[in-house]
């Protein structure tokens, strides 16, 4: 009996340590709940912006709206070089055409997606590429209070491109398909007209306006004043460079005076072999 009992407290021990090496070896999957981080949304929600941070803190003189002639010359260049293109444009192929649209779909792979309601409250969310408008319109609703969801409404750009899904024209099409890649601003307008104003508040629900953070400043006058000098200086001397180039004249025809006496000069031997050719 004494043997016995040893025999079985022997195994029960061993049993025991080994329970407990399978302990450390395979630590416990789970994981207490408040030590994970909390992941950030997939989304962002920007509060309406105060009109006093848009307006300008002084009056802009009138010579800021009138173009200058650099504005104006850059614009010429512009304008030019856009005709350029699309007069000389060859015909592409099919295979051209594909391969074109494969290298911008492959250059941006998602797409920025801000809607921007009537008071300025805007929701911004990433989109594959290759999602359609309605991937939009699904996040928008789900997005609004309980009361506003069954309401109809259209996203749209300026001043009069509608993006309707019952339109087969934009339903069928891509984001990047849609001209929206990389990024894009759309305006939500409500069919109920009681919801557009200004003053009303956007109908989102009360957990997504809780995430609501302010836009980031804008620049001030100041800092694109300065941006807009630097520019136009870069395309002064652009233009001041070309202007001069055509002006140069060759090294052969600036020399052919010195070089060779007025008998022998390129012009002159010329002359002289077709009046021995006539005669």
């Amino acid at each position: 009996m004494p043997e016995a009992l040893n025999i079985t407290e022997a195994q029960s021990a061993q049993s025991v340590l080994s329970e407990a090496s399978e302990r450390i070896e395979k630590p416990s999957s789970t994981v207490d709940d408040s030590t994970v981080p909390n992941e950030p949304p997939a989304f962002r929600v920007y509060k309406p912006s105060s009109g006093s941070s848009f307006i300008p803190s002084t009056d802009l003189p009138d010579s800021y709206f009138n173009p200058t002639a650099s504005d104006l010359k850059l614009a010429q260049t512009q304008l030019s070089a856009r005709t350029q293109a699309l007069t000389n444009a060859p015909l592409q192929l099919r295979t051209t055409r594909e391969a074109a649209e494969k290298a911008k779909k492959d250059r941006w792979p998602n797409t920025t997606i801000r809607v921007r309601f009537t008071d300025r409250t805007q929701l911004e969310k990433v989109f594959p590429s290759t999602d359609k408008i309605k991937s939009v319109y699904a996040f928008v609703r789900n997005s609004l209070r309980e009361d506003a969801k069954p309401i109809k409404f259209i996203l749209y750009q300026p001043p009069r491109r509608d993006l309707k899904v019952s339109d087969l024209k934009v339903k069928n099409l891509t984001l990047a398909e849609l001209e929206l890649a990389p990024s894009s601003v759309l305006l939500l307008r409500f069919e109920d007209e009681s919801l557009n104003g200004s003053d009303v508040p956007a109908p989102l629900a009360s957990d997504i306006l809780a995430l609501a953070e302010s836009l980031p400043a804008p620049l001030s006058l100041e800092d694109t004043s300065s941006a807009s000098r630097s520019s136009t200086k870069k395309v002064d001397k652009t233009l001041n460079g070309s202007a001069a180039g055509e002006k140069k004249i060759p090294k052969w025809l600036k020399l052919g005076s010195k070089s060779f006496p007025l008998s022998f000069s390129p012009l002159v031997l010329t002359s002289t072999c077709r009046k021995i050719i006539v005669e």
